[in-house]
């Protein structure tokens, strides 16, 4: 659901330094002097030992306070000694010359806050802490030779999630400690305009220009409106490793180091706690869950779910928790032993050395736990519980071989939870949550890249998200640059409801794009100009304070559009091209959106938390933005997780409190406000509401026309789509009243529809499209689930079936689904069009110009052909005719039942044994075929693409090639004979100069088909190289039309010059009359199946087949 676009911002530190802005190099305690440290270590094998060995424990120095810092000041440079007491700061260092400017190294590592505000890098001698937005540098350390000389160049880097203090490891052991204080009031820079005249702030139906802004705000980008931060960055202590550092972790209240000898996990507290311990130690060895003579060789964490990842140094992958001094024992229910600091359970072991884990992430949104590989795929887990019940889950496969992409060296999930990023050695690539491949650098020139500078494509070090995944910081393996990469998803990851699962919407950092295909004939709809996309800039006014944009939602007939950022939110109507924002910053500014939007015809429904009360607020669209146009406001209980409309009146909204509640939109005083008819509480049956993503409801047919909407509740089946589980709870009454059967249905799901959600049935097609939800239910689709698992598309075709197997006691088994197989991401499936639309992201590069740049382009899959093959597969004919016929009135239609057949003979062809005649599908496929007008035709291209061994197959459930061929005639498609004349001739039914060619050619000839005259003549020509062949044709032709013509009108003249207008040599032989090439000869060898693929590849590639067939034909 990500992809990117455009080509990435670079930035990068610069290495002049001018005279009046001289660097502060900091010597990290030392004294200006090349003195060495005196600091005894923290982390000491003794240290480590005696924490379990003996009582005693070593002194440490108290780690001293994060300073506060009020305003701006230099970097400092306090010397720690043994007692912790600091030394009168030495005077600064004489001010360097530029030639001792900090040198441009490459970066080696890149940290980001949780906030997502700012982030740091550091090279090998300097630190360099940089904002998000605006992006510039807020502060840069460099240390001194002193410092490098005595603890090392800079190895790694850790930054506590809130950005308060930084740790540099150091190449000598060393954990070198800065911290950061930042004044909420200041500003480095702020442009001031004397002379703008302008005085309206805000326009609430502007476009976004800069007229809409405040004289000093028209410099900023979206994010920017808060202006640099002043921020002081502080020295704080170096702490000695003696035992070695093999890894280290920087959490909310302390720093975890894992060291090498001895192997031990040590604990350093950011404050001493009551009893005035700072530090806590405890041994691999004394862990029983870890093997023994391991290291921990890489930590992670996640707040979220509060788990923690080690990999060790054999490979393996372990799941961690702290353990906290009043936390019990689950299984002897007693407080745990304090010497205890962790518990984990091993989840991953390798089977091969290339299996051997190198990297972990955890994907807290899906419950997941990534697994990155030395072979460099990354196996994924499912972390069900704290139990150590994590089983495997699914493998996101290399895009290319090993030595393509080179060793793995970073893992990153989006902060939803859909995208994963994967750094490597040779490019990067990304998948989405449960493995659908997105994009890659791996098919890049590598020449053009090194030519053009761009280390973003041919290696990535490490990267991170910011901006709520809308952009992705990458470092290349070494360069100085930091490059920034903007990325679009679908508005699905950020609003779950069904207008946005119908509807394709994208959304980027500063823009929403909306495909506007679906109210568009069949071709061109499915088409790849870039013109079907409608680009939307966000008001810069809105984006300035509220970026980033976190919720996007469409309506269902594609009019309106609605974005939410931080505070506030904003809409937009695609026919008129005009937003409208908050007039007054203040109403926009005292809610934010929590919960989703969705539209209510031209009414936008907003789940907001203002105030810390939790509301629904009704906006129209015709109204100017302010909370005195509120037209309805829903007070709530709990805070919303998420809403949906249902039908065509109705609202669903869930809530934190486990409530279903069931609103319907209703008329009140020449306005609309939410009613609620009902409610149903799933506590003890959905655990855990914040893991629910998606939900939607199946009512019965009679209680949806004739029944009473406060009765829905009771009727309803509820679908729940949990983490990656879709949940059904079908309603059932016993004694004690209603209750609920459950069953999870699905699992590892990233989206599902149902197609009775679908919203714009009634408006936009038309009265032949109309036809696919009209007819009976047991036949269309209207009725169907569809889910996408991240490898294929799979649909129950009616859910009638799926319901009745969960009711009552007995578990029945689910009936079938059919599989749509598919190489790109979908994003919506058009019913009407019978397609599935996706996008894909392609990289551009190009030598005359000195960068590369990402372009998404359309992807279709026409989903007919499966649907009708899994009909007869399971021996249901009548419901595949039903099925064809409601989609007969598509352009590529014939093209659908086309690959239809090509596929079943492909598939029997190969199969060994052949399946017996009662059970095959291929009778069955033809049977379906002969009940359309194009039946002659498809038969004709499917030979046209197929080998010659696969015809005797295929004519063995079909009438003579003689019978097709008379009828072809007959029917007036000389093409179509054309085709059938070839397969007479390779079957050796057609003797030379026979009759068929005879009266094909006299035909062409009658009715001025010369294309089909030179392609017959070249035909007969091939057949025999004397051209003795094609003469006498030629002969027996001319002698037919004349005859026919005669008794016409009595003369005859046709046949006159047809030699020389055909350009058949009047001589005895035909040089190279052999090695002529048409569309009936090149037939004569087999069409392979590249060419078929390459003819199938995009619906969109099938306009010009259709063409070709209707021309053809």
């Amino acid at each position: 659901m990500y992809w990117p676009i455009g080509t990435p911002r670079i930035y990068a530190t610069s290495a002049s330094c001018p005279p009046s802005h001289p660097h502060l190099y900091s010597h990290d305690g030392l004294p200006a002097a090349d003195q060495g440290p005196t600091r005894s270590s923290l982390l000491s094998p003794g240290a480590a030992a005696d924490r379990h060995d003996s009582s005693s424990v070593p002194p440490t120095p108290i780690t001293p306070l994060t300073p506060f810092t009020p305003a701006i000041k230099s970097v400092e440079h306090d010397y720690y000694d043994d007692d912790g007491q600091s030394e009168p700061p030495s005077p600064p260092p004489p001010e360097p010359s530029q030639s001792n400017a900090p040198p441009r190294e490459p970066i080696l590592a890149l940290r980001v806050a949780r906030a997502g505000h700012l982030f740091a890098v550091i090279t090998s001698t300097s630190m360099t802490v940089w904002q998000t937005k605006p992006t510039v540098v807020l502060a840069v350390v460099v240390r001194s030779e002193a410092s490098l000389k005595s603890y090392g160049t800079n190895t790694s880097l850790m930054l506590r999630p809130d950005a308060a203090i930084f740790v540099v490891r150091t190449s000598l052991g060393y954990l070198i400690t800065y911290s950061l204080a930042t004044d909420a009031d200041s500003r480095v820079y702020k442009p001031h305009f004397s002379s703008h005249t302008n005085v309206q702030k805000r326009r609430q139906t502007h476009a976004g220009g800069p007229g809409a802004m405040a004289p000093d705000q028209i410099l900023w980008g979206p994010g920017e409106g808060s202006g640099v931060r002043d921020v002081s960055v502080r020295f704080r202590m170096v702490i000695k490793v003696d035992a070695g550092i093999e890894s280290a972790l920087a959490l909310d209240d302390e720093l975890v180091v894992a060291t090498r000898k001895p192997a031990a996990v040590q604990c350093i507290r950011w404050t001493p706690d009551s009893s005035g311990s700072q530090t806590s130690t405890e041994l691999l060895s004394r862990m029983g869950w870890v093997d023994k003579k391991v290291m921990v060789r890489e930590m992670t964490h996640d707040r979220r779910m509060n788990l923690s990842t080690w990999v060790t140094s054999d490979g393996k992958a372990y799941a961690v928790q702290r353990i906290t001094g009043s936390r019990q024992d689950p299984d002897t229910n007693q407080l745990a032993d304090p010497k205890k600091l962790f518990k984990g359970y091993c989840f991953y072991t390798p089977q091969t050395p290339g299996e051997q884990a190198i990297r972990c992430v955890v994907n807290a949104v899906f419950s997941l736990i990534a697994v990155g590989c030395a072979d460099g795929n990354i196996r994924v887990f499912s972390a069900r519980d704290y139990s150590g019940n994590i089983p495997a889950s699914h493998v996101h496969n290399l895009p290319a071989s090993t030595n393509t992409c080179g060793r793995l060296t970073t893992l990153s999930y989006s902060p939803d939870g859909y995208c994963l990023f994967a750094g490597y050695e040779k490019g990067w690539a990304t998948w989405s949550v449960y493995g659908k491949p997105l994009s890659n650098s791996f098919g890049a020139d590598q020449s053009i890249a090194s030519t053009t500078g761009e280390e973003w494509i041919s290696g990535v070090l490490d990267a991170a998200w910011i901006g709520g995944g809308c952009e992705l910081l990458l470092v290349g393996r070494s360069h100085e640059s930091i490059w920034l990469l903007e990325m679009a998803r679908s508005a699905v990851t950020g609003c779950y409801n069904s207008a946005n699962l119908f509807r394709t919407v994208l959304q980027s950092t500063s823009s929403v794009m909306v495909y506007r295909g679906y109210d568009l004939p069949d071709l061109t709809s499915i088409s790849a100009e870039p013109g079907l996309w409608h680009t939307a800039r966000i008001p810069a006014s809105y984006l300035m304070n509220h970026w980033p944009i976190r919720c996007t939602a469409i309506s269902s007939d594609g009019r309106y559009v609605a974005v939410a950022g931080r505070r506030g939110l904003a809409h937009y109507s695609v026919n008129s091209g005009r937003w409208k924002t908050f007039a007054n910053a203040d109403a926009e500014n005292e809610f934010h959106v929590k919960g989703g939007m969705c539209w209510y015809q031209n009414i936008l429904v907003a789940a907001v938390e203002a105030n810390r009360s939790f509301e629904l607020r009704l906006y129209s669209r015709e109204a100017s933005l302010d909370s005195s146009n509120v037209l309805h406001t829903q007070e709530m209980s709990a805070p919303i997780v998420l809403i949906t409309p249902s039908g065509e009146d109705s609202l669903l909204v869930y809530t934190y409190d486990n409530l279903l509640y069931h609103f319907i939109f209703a008329p009140f005083g020449g306005t609309v406000r939410l009613v609620e008819v009902g409610h149903i509480a799933f506590h003890g049956i959905i655990r855990s509401p914040a893991r629910v993503r998606g939900l939607s409801w199946i009512l019965p047919e009679s209680q949806l026309l004739d029944g009473d909407p406060s009765q829905d509740v009771a009727h309803a089946s509820v679908l729940f789509l949990v983490d990656g589980k879709l949940v059904l709870l079908r309603p059932s009454y016993n004694e004690g009243g209603l209750k609920y059967d459950m069953r999870v249905i699905a699992n590892n799901l990233e989206f599902y529809v149902s197609m009775r959600d679908q919203p714009f049935v009634g408006g936009v097609l038309t009265p032949s499209e109309k036809q696919v939800f009209t007819a009976a239910a047991d036949d269309s689709l209207r009725n169907s689930l569809w889910i996408f698992d991240g490898s294929e598309i799979k649909a129950w075709t009616d859910v009638e079936p799926v319901l009745r197997a969960i009711s009552g006691e007995a578990t029945r088994e689910l009936p079938p689904m059919t599989s749509i197989p598919i190489d790109f991401y979908p994003l919506s499936a058009l019913l009407s069009k019978a397609i599935v639309l996706g996008v894909e992201s392609d990289l551009i590069q190009r030598r005359d110009v000195s960068f590369s740049f990402f372009r998404f382009s359309i992807r279709t899959h026409l989903f007919l052909p499966d649907i009708l093959r899994f009909y007869l597969t399971n021996n249901r004919p009548v419901e595949a005719l039903r099925l064809a016929q409601q989609y007969e009135h598509l352009e590529y239609f014939a093209h659908g039942l086309e690959i239809l057949l090509h596929h079943v003979l492909d598939e029997e062809v190969d199969a060994h044994p052949p399946p017996a005649p009662e059970h095959a599908i291929l009778p069955r496929v033809l049977s379906l075929l002969s009940s359309f007008k194009q039946y002659l035709d498809i038969v004709v291209q499917c030979t046209r693409k197929t080998e010659v061994r696969s015809w005797r197959t295929l004519f063995a459930y079909l009438p003579p090639p003689q019978e097709l061929f008379e009828e072809s005639l007959q029917r007036g498609s000389l093409k179509t004979a054309g085709g059938y004349l070839l397969i007479l001739h390779t079957f050796d039914e057609l003797a030379t100069a026979s009759e068929q060619s005879v009266r094909l050619l006299s035909r062409a000839m009658r009715e001025g088909d010369w294309e089909l005259c030179k392609e017959l003549a070249r035909f007969l020509a091939a057949l025999d190289e004397t051209g003795d062949t094609l003469r006498e044709a030629m002969e027996l032709a001319k002698l037919r039309v004349k005859q026919e013509s005669e008794l016409e009108d009595g003369h005859g003249s046709v046949g006159s010059g047809l030699g020389t207008m055909l350009g058949v040599p009047q001589g005895g032989g035909v040089n190279g009359a052999s090695s002529t090439t048409s569309s009936l000869i090149s037939n004569t060898k087999g069409i392979t199946g590249s060419d078929w693929d390459a003819d199938r590849r995009t619906i969109s590639d099938a306009g010009s087949v259709v063409s070709a067939n209707r021309y053809e034909g």
